[in-house]
């Protein structure tokens, strides 16, 4: 499953530097994660980066990209080449 930033973002940006995948990025109104590029840090940390430093609990699992560890690791390796 891929994480979504919720409406409780406050912009704050520490998200943006934590993700291994650049898959966050500013949007209109509060930062965004791509979820083609989300793999919820599977292959690099035990928990999603995002969810860990944000001070308002704002990066939630999305519900709408449902993902297995194994899907996750394949889209970790087409990411990073690996």
């Amino acid at each position: 499953m891929a994480l979504i930033i919720n409406d409780e973002c406050i912009n704050c940006g520490l998200c943006v530097d934590e993700c291994p995948n650049e898959a966050i990025s500013e949007g209109d109104d509060i930062f965004v994660i791509d979820p083609d590029r989300c793999t919820e840090c599977v292959g690099f940390f035990d928990e999603p980066q995002c969810a860990e430093v944000c001070p308002v609990e704002a990066c939630v699992l999305d519900p709408n990209h449902q993902e297995s560890k194994e899907e996750l690791m394949e889209k970790k390796k087409l990411i990073h080449g690996e």
